[in-house]
């Protein structure tokens, strides 16, 4: 397991009141179709902060897929992209002990109090990168977020573990530092 995700997972009781297996007991009553109407439930209904209330309904969702189990389903077929990854998440951990990455189903979510990046194998060759940088202009490689829509203001194409230069670690810093 991920360390931040076992962090998280462990700070679950203190932060929320309830642990991730108390969480899960209780999802399985309720019934959501979308994985946003869980999180708005936990969130209005239990005051549960937005990271939490994500992490715990992934993981409820995704209860029989380990979190690796689901970065793997990613790359699947997309095996070159997967240093690529490695490099990303090696940046994202060197960020600080507030970080939280949650996989999802085709993407990975990287979250301070909320979303900041996202990671995406968007095809075979390449991996979209998606920020959350506020009044920042569009130029250059940091073009709009595309097909992240509102989930991300701007989005970054990358093929190669060697495009993870100084630029694009400032940008994942910044997006990080606006994300308190």
């Amino acid at each position: 397991m991920d360390p931040a995700l076992k962090t998280m997972i462990d700070n679950m009781p203190a932060k929320t009141g309830k642990s991730l297996d108390e969480w899960k007991k209780l999802l399985k009553t309720k019934s959501f179709p979308k994985h946003s109407e869980g999180v708005k439930y936990l969130k209005t209904e239990h005051g549960v902060t937005h990271g939490f209330a994500n992490t715990i309904v992934t993981l409820s969702k995704e209860e029989n897929h380990a979190a690796e189990d689901l970065v793997a389903s990613q790359y699947q077929g997309k095996e070159v992209l997967f240093p690529i990854y490695e490099a990303l998440i090696k940046v994202v951990h060197s960020l600080g002990d507030d970080v939280t990455i949650t996989p999802k189903k085709e993407s990975v979510s990287i979250i301070r109090k909320r979303q900041f990046v996202l990671i995406k194998p968007a095809t075979k060759t390449r991996i979209d990168l998606g920020f959350k940088l506020k009044d920042k202009p569009v130029k250059g490689r940091l073009e709009n977020s595309g097909p992240f829509g509102t989930m991300c203001t701007h989005r970054v194409k990358l093929s190669e573990v060697s495009e993870i230069d100084e630029e694009l670690k400032g940008w994942i810093r910044e997006a990080y530092e606006k994300s308190v």
